[in-house]
Formats: C-alpha cells, structure tokens, sequence
C-alpha cells in the first residue's frame, strides 16, 4: 500500500477553479463522499466564505451548499473528472486536499504502483500531474493483523463502510477489492475481533477474551 502526493494542473473549467483563482494560499478541502459522480467536501473558505456560498448558490449545476459555520462550507456538486479517475482505479483520497485555482494538490492511498499509475494516466487526460511524495504505507509493524486483513479492513474504513450511515455497501466494497461478500466478512470479522481483543487486553497483560479465542487453521 502506498501513500501518494499528486499535484495536479485542471485544464477543465470548475467552479472551485472559478472561486479560488485570485486566492494567494491554497484552500483546504475535506472529502467526505464520493458516490455516483457527485463529490461531498467541506471547503474549508476561511475570509470568503461569504462569495463562496453565494457563487455556489447561484450555480445550476451545484447540487448543495450549507454553511456550516463561519468559516467552512458543505459543498456537493459534479465531480469535474479527478475523483472519479482516482475511485475507478482503486485509489483513496485521504481526507485534506487543497485547491488554488488549476492547480490541485490530492493525497492518495493505492494498494499497487499499477494503480497510481493508471490513476496519473488518465488524470492526464485533461491536466498536468506531478507526482510528489511517495512512501509505503502500513500500520504499525506491530499490528495483530494480517497484511490482508489489513488491507480490507484499511479501505473498509477510508471508503465509510463502518460510518453511520454506511457511505459503501458491502455489495459494492467487496467488488471494488474484487472478492466475494463472505471473503469480505470473514476478514472483516477476524479483523474486528483481533482488533478488540488486543483493545481490551487486561492489566495483566492478558487478552480477556483468549480463553474464547478460536484456533486459527
């Protein structure tokens, strides 16, 4: 699994292109969904949030806007094309992005070199990509888990499956890592018990629930 920073130059016309364009300092944004084309995030607008709102309101092709506080702003609109090359190649966005005016900065997760690299090829479709940062990324050497268990139950969670509501169904999370439902329960389930059981390790150093723990083949 690696961890990417992607820097992206948007050629398409966008309304947060539109928004940000004279703005000196990039402007954070945290993705909260990604579902069907559309893209929830809150933009985080500081000072101009006012004209954000208004200009947002005012486009036909915005879905939603709510203020949430002074400062920040529930936006869903159209994806304009980045989102979706990342979600279709198997990426994850982490959370904070930024945007300032064409250029984008996003950070995301891929399990394969292959994937960033189909998510860079058609990301330039319609833009420039530089790739910063790249590292592995992995839990804590020290994890109970499986590198599988791991994996499945690191995307579970980046793509909202154990949000409430569920932002993924299980239908859909277990086609996107391409195996079955009950492959995806029994990793998620062994996840979820290993996980609990080392949370709930007693001050004696013992698991207080080892004596139900099953034997694994």
């Amino acid at each position: 699994m690696f961890l990417a920073t992607v820097h992206f130059t948007q050629q398409r016309e966008c309304i947060l292109r539109q928004l940000t364009a004279d703005i000196d300092t990039p402007v954070p944004i945290e993705i909260e969904e990604i579902q069907d084309g559309f893209v929830t995030f809150v933009l985080r607008a500081g000072p101009h949030a006012d004209r954000f709102e208004a200009e947002l309101d005012a486009a036909d092709h915005v879905r939603h806007v709510q203020r949430l506080d002074s400062d920040n702003l529930l936006v869903t609109k159209p994806s304009c094309g980045a989102y979706s090359a990342i979600y279709r190649n198997h990426g994850t966005l982490r959370r904070e992005n930024t945007v300032s005016g064409r250029q984008r900065e996003y950070n995301v997760l891929v399990f394969r070199r292959e994937d960033l690299r189909a998510i860079i090829d058609d990301l330039e479709e319609f833009g420039t990509v530089t790739l910063g940062k790249l590292k592995r990324f992995r839990a804590d050497s020290d994890s109970p888990l499986t590198d599988r268990q791991r994996e499945v139950a690191t995307e579970a969670l980046a793509r909202g499956y154990y949000d409430w509501p569920r932002k993924i169904t299980n239908e859909r999370l277990a086609e996107e890592l391409g195996i079955s439902r009950a492959t995806l329960h029994e990793h998620l389930r062994k996840a979820e018990r290993t996980l609990l059981s080392a949370a709930l390790t007693d001050s004696a150093g013992r698991s207080t629930s080892d004596q139900f723990a099953p034997t694994e083949p």
